[in-house]
């Protein structure tokens, strides 16, 4: 009943929070990279800015990269999706668009996926590009090669050599048995074997019931898991639902 409740609660919370929230501001759309935070140097701009033209122009898709001094109190995921949207990253109708949004003060970061290319740039995959490129760079505050280095990952994937990532990726959320897995295992054998056998020996003696069931408590099964801007780019009305992923560091 309780549960129930607080299920309801949160349902009207989000009926309310588009209402009642203000929109966030959102910076102009100057080019491929809107870098407001100031992490990147002329040279990695423009080296990030040339990819990711050349990506636009090899399959229409477009990857734009925002650096952001603030998120003005909005959780990323919110900011992120309204951005796209604002922005119109992608082609209409294609929506295939994708936002790489850095907030270093929050300490945030997310991958912003459009409706066109979800099923390309999965949540796993953007989950696995954060985690593995961006967020170990971040943490030693080398920015601009965790930019880099996650948008040279974004741009394969979306070039449409995504298979290896999603594989990388399923692995990842579904790791192998460790040794945890394999003694809590043995564990659980042990108890059952024990149970059966002052089962099995009170029937013999014509007892009934038997041991009574031992749960053994801890861990569980489961693994762990329409603008137009400056330098001849403009987004093109691609439309975003809030897939992606985000990261902390």
């Amino acid at each position: 009943m309780v549960r129930a409740a607080l299920f309801l609660l949160f349902l009207f919370g989000v009926a309310l929070g588009p209402v009642e929230a203000a929109a966030p501001a959102f910076p102009p759309l100057t080019g491929r990279v809107v870098d407001g935070a100031h992490l990147l140097d002329a040279a990695t701009t423009s080296s990030i800015t040339t990819k990711l033209a050349a990506l636009e122009q090899k399959n229409g898709t477009q990857l734009v990269v925002v650096t952001l001094p603030s998120l003005q109190g909005y959780e990323i995921e919110d900011y992120g999706y309204q951005l796209g949207r604002s922005w119109g990253i992608g082609q209409k109708g294609k929506n295939n668009g994708a936002l790489l949004i850095v907030a270093p003060n929050e300490h945030r970061v997310r991958i912003e996926v459009g409706y066109g290319l979800e099923a390309t740039l999965t949540d796993a995959v953007s989950r696995l590009i954060i985690e593995n490129a961006i967020l170990p760079r971040f943490r030693v505050n080398d920015y601009a090669g965790g930019i880099s280095r996650g948008v040279d990952d974004l741009i394969q994937v979306l070039s449409g050599d995504s298979e290896d990532f999603k594989r990388r990726a399923a692995e990842q959320a579904n790791p192998p048995a460790g040794t945890a897995d394999y003694a809590q295992l043995i564990w659980i054998l042990l108890i059952l074997g024990i149970w059966l056998f002052f089962a099995f020996r009170s029937r013999r003696h014509g007892r009934g019931g038997g041991m009574p069931w031992i749960i053994p408590m801890g861990g569980g099964w489961s693994s762990p898991g329409g603008w137009s801007g400056g330098g001849g780019f403009s987004g093109g009305g691609g439309s975003f639902g809030g897939g992606g992923a985000s990261g902390r560091w």
